[in-house]
């Protein structure tokens, strides 16, 4: 490590003010403050010190995100093998499955190998479009307004490729994280200045604008499905045939995560190890993720009371909720973003909760579009500020009654 701080050291000058690329120092002191923690601190008594910073942070959240990650790997395998193995569907024809044949033959049968490795040929160029493309967006703003690089995309870099189908167009996905890096934050001033979450702003993008390759019952097995075999998400058949759709699947598969879907977002029980961690860590809130618990039970429960003979949905019951489509992911990951979200206690409660109701509302009443918890946290991001704000101004208001009171007995 040495030679490498020595190697940085004399490159220094170079990218400092007055050296031949000095345009360029905020790409040098990206790779600086990635490879070492960076030399400057804050001086004098009035400074708040702490050891969590923005680098930090961002790997923190990444690491609780290392069980989607590996969910996202084994699932996306583990789908498109099945499905071919069983007959009901074939390889899809291309560079993936020219280099699995040449390692593995013609045996798709899901074993452990098998499913990490097809999921990798679908997931990593995936995950690799979006880190180069968006990453080379936020170096190119960063260089025009000169200012550092900072970790602000990592974690977008990991979770929008998490939110996508396997059989996305790269192109797509390289159209999309250029929205929402740009559109979602960059025009607001860059990491910490953006009022929507970015990754899911580049997915709404996606799913409004290239529907065809984003939803549906055929992009979420990574194989060409036969006439007659459906490969929909089992939230979709939830919403079109209610309980009765969800009689082929357990609900211990749908918390486990081994069901199509989102090559991240199936696994239940992969969101709950990233939860623990981000509310032990207290970078994500355990109030908002409560929140969104309670808004989607107390919402579904009372669908379930009211019921339906013509919507199958309401008779579904919340904790089925909880393990399909992006639920779990979105309440964990999403909802909890430390920029987009409330930020006060109280507002906590009441954005998450508002999320949970929403993402019921969504779900259940328009059966037209099954998912419902992008935008829910989208809608919720845009009243994150109104509710911190009613929050502080209702604390300020009890504190002035208060101290009336002292003045009027003193």
């Amino acid at each position: 490590m040495k030679l490498i701080r020595d190697l940085l050291d004399k490159q220094a000058p170079l990218f400092h003010k007055g050296g031949p690329l000095e345009k360029l120092y905020p790409i040098y002191e990206a790779n600086d403050t990635l490879l070492f923690t960076p030399g400057e601190v804050t001086k004098g008594n009035t400074h708040v010190r702490d050891s969590l910073d923005l680098k930090r942070l961002m790997i923190t959240v990444v690491i609780a995100l290392v069980p989607c990650l590996l969910m996202a790997l084994y699932n996306t395998g583990y789908q498109a093998n099945n499905a071919i193995s069983l007959g009901h569907a074939a390889p899809i024809e291309g560079w993936r499955t020219a280099l699995y044949t040449l390692l593995f033959g013609s045996d798709f049968t899901p074993n452990f190998i098998h499913n990490v490795f097809h999921g990798a040929l679908w997931f990593v160029p995936v995950i690799l479009t979006t880190f180069v493309i968006g990453g080379h967006v936020e170096v190119l703003f960063a260089v025009l307004r000169k200012h550092e690089i900072n970790e602000g995309f990592l974690v977008t870099g990991f979770l929008f490729p998490l939110t996508l189908p396997p059989t996305i167009p790269l192109w797509e996905v390289a159209l999309g994280i250029i929205f929402g890096v740009v559109l979602a934050k960059e025009v607001f001033g860059g990491t910490g200045m953006n009022f929507l979450n970015v990754a899911l702003t580049a997915r709404a993008f996606l799913f409004f604008a290239y529907p065809a390759e984003i939803s549906g019952d055929k992009v979420w097995i990574a194989a060409n499905m036969l006439d007659g075999y459906s490969g929909a998400t089992w939230l979709a058949a939830a919403a079109s045939d209610g309980m009765t759709g969800l009689s082929a699947v357990s609900w211990w598969d749908a918390f486990v995560g081994l069901i199509p879907g989102s090559m991240g977002e199936t696994s239940a029980l992969a969101a709950l190890l990233g939860a623990l961690l981000l509310s032990l860590t207290g970078i994500g809130s355990w109030r908002i993720m409560l929140g969104v618990a309670l808004g989607t039970a107390a919402t579904v429960g009372l669908f379930n009371a009211v019921g339906s003979d013509t919507n199958p949905f309401f008779h579904v019951p919340f904790y089925w909720h909880y393990v399909l489509g992006g639920w779990a992911f979105g309440t964990v990951f999403m909802a909890t973003d430390p920029v987009t979200a409330s930020f006060t206690d109280k507002g906590r409660w009441v954005y998450g909760f508002g999320i949970g109701v929403m993402v019921s509302l969504v779900r259940v009443v328009n059966p037209a579009y099954p998912e419902g918890m992008m935008l829910a946290i989208l809608f919720m991001n845009m009243f994150a500020p109104f509710i911190d704000y009613f929050v502080v101004q209702a604390n300020i208001k009890r504190r002035q009654a208060g101290y009336g009171r002292l003045q009027a007995q003193g």
